[in-house]
């Protein structure tokens, strides 16, 4: 990419809006913005707004009045000249603009090249620009929360001691080899062992984290199942504050799909209301029934709704067997305002209600008087009211409990986000593992230096490249070489 190239683009979304921003960034911004535009001043006054007219060349007629912001390199978001223009948001207008620009000299920006501008400047490292992008997309406070300490560097700022403590550890074995002549002393293997324990220990919490750290990224998928009749469709509407499901006393109201997002504890999780699982009645009803089984199997989380004011039935038990093998269940114990007619053998071999799931007793019998499937772990289950909303609350804080049990990580900070880090770290991981082993044996120092070098690289693509002049800057400020 040339230095010399000026580039120009809109910086707000498409469409009509109060507000449009048209974004210049190079050596040329304020001299091209500056001939487009009539300046109270003689010329653009760096790091203020003004207030002004754009104007067309020729005829130097007002086409609107905008707001001009000029940021002088390196004091800018790509460390560079930057020009930021914002006008009435009329496409029209933030269109022209841009054409003009082109005519006399930018040219268009490429997706994300003002953000890649800013990297390769050295204003932002790769975690902090792929944060511009979730943050972008972000879709609850919770995941913007994230993205912003990780824009702040969050990530890399976690992964730079341990790089500092390979590259000191590089450099004494460097200088050891190099500068055997100069006396240099070299770490003693307990020295070396101990360096590379510490690094992997704190990588490997870090590394854990991605399993949350995704959900908050990509956000889950729950579908709710059960027979007809008992209360599915409320819930829904319950869960997401707003009357998005019908729900009528017919049983079998619900034949399609019905999906709609909220916000559970800063997660962005998809409620999918099924039709109740029966034997059909008819042909639509069976599609329908159909289409909820495979919702039910392509869902992250799975909501089984029980009508706890009616006796347990073998369509309970037959619906339950077949969600056990397909991952994370929880159920809701619906109409918990009327009079509980499940047995409660029922409910102390299968479900765990108001305690975090175990492995039933083994010398704890099902009950005769229920078709009960044998049990191998208890299900939480949450007593819940949709018409009166009792037990909602609770029923979300165990949606996330199963879905996310390992969210409390010491906050954003501490979450990774992205798949590409996680299988870097894991990748640094392995090899400090093949360099533990190589320092147990006592192998030669430029074998155990290969795989510190290969622990290293990865760190980098996450953070950014560690040069020779660093290892050699750690070398030579350490140690005296060269008496």
């Amino acid at each position: 990419m040339p230095a010399e190239d000026t580039i120009v683009a809109i910086a707000t979304p498409p469409g009509r809006g109060g507000i449009g921003v048209v974004r210049l960034s190079g050596s040329r911004a304020l001299e091209i913005a500056a001939g487009l535009l009539k300046l109270p001043h003689s010329r653009l006054e760096t790091q203020r707004a003004t207030v002004c007219d754009f104007v067309e060349p020729e005829s130097q007629r007002v086409l609107d009045q905008v707001v001009v912001t000029c940021f002088r390199a390196p004091h800018s978001y790509t460390a560079e000249d930057v020009v930021e223009i914002s006008c009435h948001g009329a496409p029209v207008i933030l269109n022209y603009l841009v054409e003009l620009c082109l005519e006399r000299g930018a040219r268009a920006a490429e997706p994300g090249e003002l953000t890649l501008r800013a990297f390769l400047n050295g204003r932002i490292d790769l975690t902090q620009a792929e944060a511009v992008r979730d943050l972008i997309e972000s879709r609850t406070l919770y995941q913007a929360r994230v993205a912003a300490e990780q824009l702040e560097g969050s990530v890399s700022a976690r992964l730079k001691p341990h790089k500092k403590v390979l590259v000191e550890l590089i450099a004494k074995l460097e200088a050891g080899i190099d500068f055997a002549e100069d006396d240099v002393s070299v770490a003693g293997w307990d020295e070396i062992l101990q360096s590379i324990e510490k690094i992997r220990a704190d990588l490997g919490i870090f590394v854990q984290s991605y399993t949350y750290g995704r959900i908050v990224r990509e956000g889950l998928s729950l579908a709710i199942v059960g027979r007809p009749n008992v209360g599915k469709s409320s819930l829904f509407n319950c869960l997401l504050n707003e009357d998005r499901a019908i729900v009528t006393a017919t049983p079998g109201t619900t034949r399609d799909l019905v999906s709609e997002s909220a916000s559970v504890g800063g997660i962005p999780l998809r409620f999918v209301d099924t039709a109740g699982i029966r034997d059909a009645l008819d042909e639509a009803e069976k599609i329908g029934v159909q289409k909820s089984m495979q919702a039910v199997t392509d869902s992250d989380l799975r909501l089984l709704v029980i009508d706890s004011s009616q006796p347990w039935s073998d369509e309970d038990a037959r619906l339950l067997d077949k969600l056990r093998p397909l991952g994370a269940l929880l159920v809701a114990l619906n109409k918990s305002d009327l009079p509980r007619r499940i047995p409660e053998g029922v409910i102390e071999s299968i479900f765990s209600v108001g305690k975090a799931a175990v492995p039933p007793s083994e010398d704890r019998a099902p009950s005769s008087e229920s078709p009960v499937p044998s049990p191998v772990w208890r299900i939480p289950a949450v007593p819940s009211c949709a018409l009166t909303g009792a037990g909602i609350h609770e029923l979300r804080e165990a949606i996330l409990a199963v879905a996310v049990p390992a969210r409390d990580l010491g906050g954003e900070s501490g979450l990774i986000t992205n798949l590409r880090h996680q299988q870097l770290i894991q990748e640094s991981l392995g090899a400090l593992a093949k360099a533990r082993e190589a320092a147990s044996a006592h192998v030669h120092h430029e074998m155990l230096l290969l795989d510190l070098y290969d622990a290293l690289r990865p760190l980098d693509q996450i953070t950014g490249a560690t040069g020779v002049e660093d290892v050699l800057d750690v070398i030579f400020s350490t140690f005296c070489v060269g008496k």
